[in-house]
């Protein structure tokens, strides 16, 4: 059989990629090579449309194993991950039996507890843990950054009480200096070297816990760029290695108290890419702090489905995207994986979309066996290039961040917020252009949709901790989602009380007035208009009149280019201006109409978003607050 299938390969000799482009090439006609399939990814690298096995024949990360430095194939042999659920806890007796039933019935191993810093007492945790074994399920608590410490040494006292083995107890606790700054705008005090060294001092006896946290899904929240996200993170962790040791830690015990915890976006390759990459990249800089253990080396990664491109309307379809991100990260090999509610924008979970969101990983475990295979994506020519390319972003980014003197400092001043502001507003121009996608928002969104009260004004992103009260006083994250311009304008068509009827007045060409006609209501039912669309009519009158029987607001022409010429300044005359008159493409004739007097022309270049805010604004519809 061996034999066969050699001899079957004989059969087709290899093909250079320069054979590749030339033909290529050649298909295009004189087309442009990188115009027509390069990708400009906005990641700081473009993607060519086919790779071969010269591009990967010199990398070295493709000659590592799943568990060996530097860890690109992951730093264990095995695929398996952790199901994560958190919890607001705001009565510790209900989230113990929330927990409970939660490990008990639903599948969850690892569990996320937010506790408020009132709830940091002896008889609360002790409360909350009651029947959970923390040498079991690992058990993760985010709490106020001057609790942590105490925290530490109340969680540690409750193990020892159960007798439970401490050096089999796995867990974190998130003290995070840098949200300070990040989220409120509040600049770091030197005080924080501190209080981290008092917190990792406090962990000692809890040998599998880590209690630095780099809240990296921040940055993806905010709507940073991949390798934005990458680059910064690995600042981050670092900062923490060199003021710590500096302070006097030993950097193993610095590096094994890191925990990273990423967002996930939904550019599925790049994802997979980029824990990849972060996994290699994080081993390259432990060592260099000469740790007297490889195994310091490892990052630890929790992986959270992103809040960037979650939307209110449709939102049902939020599903797909957390269950791609989620894919993604199951395949690249991350430790622990949590996904967020589809109706995480606007309101708290509640039962169903908790076990919808849970079921989303145990699909992937059960019924996918993710978990059986080991970096699947390893030798593939796309993954190993996208990895290095990620890698090589981040990594001069980071050194950027480096040569500023270090994450803290850049963050202080507000350069790292104002830079992923800046790609926010560039990712969410996009989306008011359709150059990128939001399925159920900017694209074909649900006619008939309201959302009603469910939209809610702050996401989780607020803090009642008594020591973000102070001013901001530097830029701190805009945490607008890619749907947000758009939920708030279809939110003011729907508070104004009156809906824009909009009219489709089909005529001519059967092919492009019905292809123009569903480009135009999906078009302006973004803004939650009202759409009435036709199969045709024979005159331009008999349209015309049609509209007004529906009392129409907007009348938008769909034919050909070559009909338009003659139909649009007839309908146009027609309009009298009565209505807002409006026609569907841009046709040779455009400059002729417009000298004709009509203004309004949508189109696949057009800017969605700004169009839709003018016809609002002419048809009198309040804007509501931005959300």
């Amino acid at each position: 059989m061996a034999e066969a299938k050699e001899k079957l390969f004989l059969e087709f000799p290899p093909v250079s990629a320069q054979e590749w482009t030339d033909k290529i090439t050649s298909d295009l006609k004189g087309a442009s090579f990188e115009k027509k399939l390069v990708w400009k990814t906005g990641e700081g690298f473009n993607i060519n449309p086919f790779y071969c096995a010269d591009d990967i024949e010199e990398m070295a990360t493709t000659k590592s194993l799943p568990g060996e430095f530097p860890y690109v194939r992951g730093t264990k042999i095995s695929n398996s991950w952790l199901v994560r659920q958190d919890i607001e806890v705001t009565d510790c007796k209900a989230a113990n039996l929330l927990a409970k039933k939660l490990v008990a019935e639903s599948g969850v191993t690892s569990l996320g507890f937010h506790l408020n810093g009132d709830l940091i007492d002896v008889g609360e945790i002790d409360a909350l843990l009651d029947g959970i074994c923390p040498g079991k399920y690992e058990l993760n608590y985010k709490v106020c950054n001057r609790k942590a410490a105490k925290l530490i040494g109340i969680i540690t006292e409750n193990y020892k009480s159960k007798g439970v083995d401490l050096t089999q107890c796995k867990g974190s606790v998130s003290y995070d200096p840098f949200k300070k700054p990040l989220k409120y705008g509040i600049p770091l005090k030197d005080e924080w070297v501190s209080e981290a060294v008092e917190v990792v001092r406090a962990a000692e006896s809890l040998p599998e816990y880590r209690v630095l946290a780099v809240d990296a899904y921040y940055l993806n929240d905010a709507g940073s760029y991949i390798t934005q996200e990458l680059g910064y993170a690995l600042g981050w962790g670092a900062d923490f290695i060199s003021k710590l040791t500096e302070a006097g830690l030993p950097v193993d015990a610095v590096a094994k108290n890191i925990k990273f915890n990423f967002g996930i976006s939904s550019n599925y390759f790049i994802e997979i890419a980029k824990f990849r990459a972060a996994r290699w990249l994080w081993a390259e800089i432990v060592k260099a702090y000469n740790p007297t253990c490889q195994c310091s080396c490892r990052m630890n990664v929790l992986a959270r489905t992103s809040a960037w491109n979650l939307t209110v309307f449709d939102a049902y379809v939020n599903l797909l995207r957390t269950q791609t991100e989620t894919m993604s990260a199951a395949i690249a090999g991350v430790d622990s994986i949590n996904v967020l509610p589809y109706d995480y924008p606007f309101k708290p979970s509640d039962e169903f979309s908790d076990r919808i969101a849970r079921n989303q990983q145990l699909l992937l475990k059960e019924e996918c066996h993710f978990d059986k295979v080991v970096d699947p994506g390893s030798g593939s020519y796309y993954i190993e290039v996208l990895t290095q390319s990620v890698a090589e972003t981040a990594w001069k980014l980071f050194l950027e961040v480096e040569d500023k003197g270090g994450f803290a400092a850049v963050a202080g001043k507000g350069e790292i917020q104002t830079s992923v502001n800046e790609s926010n507003k560039a990712r969410r121009n996009m989306v008011a252009t359709r150059r990128l996608s939001l399925l159920g928002t900017n694209q074909f969104p649900n006619f008939t949709e309201k959302a009603g009260d469910k939209i809610k004004s702050e996401l989780e992103y607020s803090c009642s901790c008594p020591c973000c009260d102070e001013e901001p006083s530097v830029a701190k994250l805009d945490f607008s989602r890619g749907a947000s311009e758009f939920e708030t304008l279809r939110l003011a068509t729907e508070k104004s009380g009156k809906t824009p009827k909009v009219f489709m007045l089909t005529i001519g060409s059967l092919a492009m007035r019905l292809a123009r006609s569903q480009f135009s209501s999906n078009f302006f039912a973004c803004a939650g208009y009202e759409i009435i669309d036709n199969l045709g009519f024979e005159t331009v009158e008999e349209g015309v009149k049609a509209a007004r029987g529906k009392n129409a607001d907007i009348i938008v022409l769909c034919s050909s280019d070559e009909e338009y010429a003659a139909y649009a300044p007839e309908t146009f005359k027609l309009v009298e201006g009565k209505e807002l008159f409006v026609v569907a493409g841009a046709p040779e004739c455009m400059d002729d109409l417009k000298a004709a007097g009509i203004e309004y022309f949508i189109n696949v270049k057009s800017n969605v978003l700004d169009t839709l805010r003018m016809f609002s604004d002419k048809l009198n519809i309040g804007r509501q607050n931005e959300l």
